[in-house]
């Protein structure tokens, strides 16, 4: 490897000292005013080249186009992802007639202008009304792009309507974990970092000393949102950066550990509607990571299944709360919650046989937490 570096660097070498030598003798010809040598035979044949090329690459870059259009996404299905995509496409517009006039205009004047023997070029030293043009169209246009861009942005980033469904989803190698507030409040209670506990039932961190965690459940496998209502994503990531993807929603926003981050939209194509769209009947949305984690970062997917209410609803009722799994798999557990709050704790407690002869006889749900404890 060591030899063949260096056998490159002698060629490069040699090449640039060729081309200094050819430099300097055409430098010297201009400065003395004499015309230099006639060029090679074979000029005509290489200003006809750069029509060739011209006329093939764009031929190329044409049919490069047509024939990627099949693996393109299809219409978004969220109304911010078709705005982002109307002005991506229009971006795109101007910068592909700006690309070919400039490279028309770059090989079209390498073959008009090849070297003729007794042509002198012309040799504008200014021209202030060319430079007005040249600078002011593009800056225009330039103006409004980045106006509009910015018009998009601020709409996308707002915040979410106060009915939208708040949902978060917190990465970790190599898989999401999604949470949903419960069907009795509706409310995402709050975590600590410092509660994440992978061997005891808390792999996102709920802080039970929040009334609002006892019906928090989560799920690693799928998301349902409600067609048509607006989804309020609430992102975290627990050990590196991940990267929240839903492709087909133009959703992308970073998970960043220390760092909460939020996105919203609008689901308005259910996934039964999508199937149909796309004569996929298999179709499913997907939620997937793009940044880079680590060895399993491929396997980052979950399910996203868009629905009616009534599906959601349905969909929720057979979760389970967090904190069932927890007292059913450590009783002790009711000991770590407040004093105040153990009462209403205990609903989401799995029957436990009383040993109490008190409790038994009573059935109170103070004696439960003091025998639980």
């Amino acid at each position: 490897m060591v030899y063949l570096v260096g056998l490159l660097l002698l060629v490069l070498l040699g090449v640039a000292i060729a081309i200094a030598a050819k430099l300097q003798k055409v430098m010297g010809s201009v400065q003395s005013g004499t015309e230099p040598d006639a060029p090679v035979p074979n000029n005509k044949v290489n200003g006809a080249l750069w029509m060739v090329f011209l006329i093939a690459g764009t031929v190329g870059t044409v049919w490069s186009y047509l024939s990627a259009r099949n693996y393109f996404l299809p219409e978004a299905s969220s109304p911010h992802g078709r705005e982002t995509d109307s002005q991506f496409w229009l971006d795109m517009s101007l910068l592909t007639i700006a690309f070919f006039i400039v490279n028309f205009l770059l090989f079209f004047f390498a073959w008009k202008y090849q070297y003729k023997k007794g042509y002198k070029a012309t040799f504008y030293p200014e021209n202030h009304k060319l430079e007005l043009i040249w600078t002011a169209i593009p800056a225009v246009i330039m103006a409004v792009l980045v106006f509009l861009g910015f018009r998009s942005w601020t709409q996308i980033m707002s915040d979410a309507p106060a009915d939208a469904q708040v949902v978060e989803i917190m990465g970790k190698q190599f898989g999401w974990i999604v949470r949903y507030g419960g069907i009795q409040d509706n409310k995402l209670g709050n975590y600590n970092f410092k509660l994440i506990d992978d061997n005891n039932n808390n792999p996102s961190g709920i802080d039970y000393s929040d009334e609002a965690s006892f019906d928090d459940f989560i799920n690693v496998s799928e998301m349902h949102v409600e067609v048509g209502k607006p989804v309020s994503l609430k992102i975290r990531a627990r050990d590196v950066l991940h990267s929240v993807f839903i492709p087909h929603m133009r959703v992308k926003m970073d998970a960043v550990p220390g760092m909460p981050t939020k996105f919203w939209f609008t689901p308005d194509k259910s996934t039964e509607q999508m199937r149909a769209e796309t004569g996929n009947p298999n179709f499913d949305y997907e939620i997937a990571c793009t940044e880079v984690c680590g060895r399993g970062h491929f396997a980052m997917r979950l399910r996203l299944i868009v629905e009616d209410k009534a599906s959601v609803d349905a969909w929720k009722q057979q979760q389970k709360p967090v904190l069932s799994t927890i007292l059913e798999a450590d009783p002790k557990f009711i000991s770590k919650i407040p004093e105040k709050l153990r009462a209403k704790a205990m609903d989401y407690a799995p029957y436990v046989e009383e040993t109490d002869s008190t409790t038994a006889a009573t059935g109170s749900s103070s004696a439960a937490t003091s025998s639980l404890r």
